[in-house]
């Protein structure tokens, strides 16, 4: 099989990825884990469907990570990138000198010379940008501070790679670098002075700045007006591996180029078209890359040296989780995000690949130190999807609960009409309304961080769990009129909704449900007033389509509340036929059927009465039909 043709080798990888994603995805292990599988099973040491080429295969996958770098430069403008300069100095910088540190010293304890421990801990201080990338898009975190913070650490480790490959000849033992290997890894530089390579990669690096400004942009304009899609795809394509190629030349690293042409064409009116046509082959190689990364550990190296491999690899991530924790804690990064932050990063990267060839080349490390140190890399890079997983199941649930534990609740003494569980975008919006009207409230949380942020802009509230009765009986339920159930979570809400029920009759609920099966849930447990999430966006946004539809206002308003009426009957009497029979959905289909009908025979026996509407909603309605009459007879 090792000789197998090109299609045969296609055949195999595609087949893997088809069985082996979607399983992984199903079973909650997420896609990079489902390639790193499927690497591991066709690789030589499972079914050795694949065997050496895979190294081949490798060199070409790893282009997946440099088109990965160009989108995620794409969806960065400059002016973004310039307020992540904290970040990505600060916390890159620091994580990199103290992780490298940490790695050498445990180096230095076991009798490696200086030399070759520093270069051990410079490339293990790097981390996996695809692995981590990916991960944290796929599971929606990208945006949080765990997110950014990740990102701006793993672009500092990007960069950090072009000094580490100039600083390891440095580290080398005198005569240890043949004379085929500098043939090899010689480019257009490397037999400059070290003043003239700094010219010319500041040359380079400013004419691709010039280059995206004024260049790339009236080409693209001239490609596009050919309206032929595949040589605007050819087009981007070319750039990108243009910017590779002159990177490689030039000795820097091709991934940093062409992130750097991202973030200069962030701001073109091409960068949404640049990022359709790459991203299928970046998704593509980016999965070519990890089932690569899969069939390449060393199996062989594991089952003779188990213990040493699980020591190197439990090492590395510990000490790199311990020097990611700590500095998330100076950076004042909260518990939740620096569990997320700590666990993405907690591995070997991509890079050490290559910087593990180029010093085993350049006779910086042995090759027997080497070897195992790879292995340890690409193992820790296969339990970065578990280490994410468990630290959402296990570790999180836990450390967050035992924090809130340990933290004292609140003396609460409330008498206000109105008590608010749940402080955090629902609740907010619903407080701020009736103390707006004069109605104050008694507000409740349980997230210390939300409840330090609120604090700082003046609101009261205090930090306890509202499904303790005792807790709201010192917030005044007793006495008040009205309960807002504004939690996020849907079972805690409900468990509340139903403890109420039984200890305040008093108290009227009013809850908030995530969609429609939490809404059928809180009907049953005999909450009356239950208001879905999105619901109303929904229905202004539908007014607002009729109106642009051309209906006038006030039959769309009238519309939207015939939709809401009917809709919400329809969903208390669904809820009570979910709860008596298992034929429920049925049954909803028929009356969706039959609300479809009331709803079009009412709109249909109304059509342009305005009865029932308030002057202000007809006066705006009349005002905009007769500007869009007067805009057309205009033209």
């Amino acid at each position: 099989m090792h000789g197998a043709g090109f299609f045969q080798q296609a055949f195999i990888y595609l087949a893997a990825t088809v069985v082996a994603v979607p399983l992984a995805k199903r079973l909650g292990l997420g896609s990079v884990l489902g390639y790193l599988i499927a690497g591991v099973l066709i690789g030589p040491y499972a079914l050795g469907f694949i065997g050496e080429e895979g190294q081949d295969v490798m060199h070409f996958a790893e282009f997946g990570v440099v088109m990965m770098l160009f989108v995620v430069g794409l969806e960065l403008e400059p002016s973004l990138l310039w307020r992540l300069r904290g970040p990505i100095l600060g916390l890159g910088g620091a994580q990199v000198g103290a992780t490298a540190l940490a790695l050498s010293g445990v180096a230095l304890l076991v009798g490696i010379s200086w030399q070759v421990a520093l270069a051990i801990g410079m490339i293990l201080a790097l981390s996996s940008t695809a692995i981590v990338l990916q991960t944290l898009n796929e599971k929606g975190l990208m945006r949080t501070t765990a997110g950014q913070s990740s990102f701006a650490v793993l672009l500092f480790q990007d960069i950090a790679v072009i000094p580490m490959l100039a600083l390891m000849p440095l580290l080398a033992a005198p005569g240890n670098v043949t004379e085929s290997h500098a043939e090899e890894h010689s480019t257009l530089v490397s037999q400059l002075p070290p003043w003239g390579h700094a010219l010319v990669v500041l040359g380079v690096m400013s004419g691709l700045i010039l280059s995206g400004r004024f260049v790339l942009a009236p080409l693209f304009r001239f490609i596009a007006k050919a309206r032929l899609r595949e040589t605007f795809t050819a087009a981007a394509l070319l750039l990108v591996i243009g910017i590779a190629l002159v990177m490689t030349m030039i000795g820097l690293s091709p991934a940093l180029g062409t992130f750097v042409a991202g973030v200069v064409l962030a701001t073109s009116e091409y960068r949404h078209e640049l990022e359709a046509e790459i991203e299928p082959f970046k998704g593509l190689l980016l999965g070519l890359f990890f089932i690569a990364v899969g069939a390449s550990i060393d199996f062989g190296l594991v089952k003779a040296e188990p213990g040493t491999i699980v020591s190197l690899v439990g090492t590395l991530m510990v000490i790199k989780f311990l020097v990611l924790f700590t500095l998330a804690r100076f950076f004042r990064l909260s518990l939740n995000q620096n569990l997320i932050f700590s666990f993405a990063l907690a591995q070997g990267g991509e890079f050490a690949f290559v910087l593990f060839s180029f010093a085993t080349q350049n006779g910086v490390i042995p090759k027997e130190i080497a070897s195992p140190l790879v292995a340890s890399v690409a193992l820790s890079m296969a339990l970065t999807p578990l280490a994410f997983i468990i630290n959402e199941r296990l570790v999180q649930p836990f450390l967050l609960q035992k924090e809130n534990d340990e933290r004292p609740q609140d003396e609460v003494h409330g008498d206000n009409p109105v008590i608010v569980a749940g402080y955090g975008r629902f609740g907010q919006v619903v407080a701020r309304l009736l103390h707006s009207a004069g109605f104050e409230s008694t507000l409740l949380d349980v997230d210390s961080d939300q409840i330090d942020l609120v604090r700082k802009f003046g609101a009261r509230v205090y930090y306890g769990d509202a499904t303790r009765m005792d807790l709201l009986h010192s917030a005044g339920a007793n006495k008040a009129r009205l309960l807002i159930i504004a939690i996020d979570e849907h079972e805690k809400a409900l468990e509340l909704a139903r403890e109420v029920a039984k200890h305040f009759p008093n108290l009227t609920l009013l809850a908030r449900a995530r969609g429609r099966p939490e809404a059928f849930d809180f009907h049953n447990a005999g909450v009356e007033y239950v208001y879905r999430e999105t619901f109303d966006s929904s229905l202004r946004m539908g007014t607002a389509a009729l109106e642009l539809l051309g209906m006038r206002s006030y039959r769309a308003h009238r519309a939207a509340r015939a939709f809401r009426r009917h809709d919400e009957a329809f969903l208390r009497e669904t809820a009570r036929q979910r709860k008596a029979s298992g034929e429920w959905v049925t049954f909803a289909r028929t009356r969706s059927d039959d609300l479809l009908k009331v709803l079009r025979a009412e709109h249909q026996r109304q059509p342009d009465r305005e009865a029932g509407w308030d002057t202000e909603e007809i006066r705006k309605g009349i005002q905009k039909n007769l500007q869009k009459d007067a805009e057309s007879s205009s033209t």
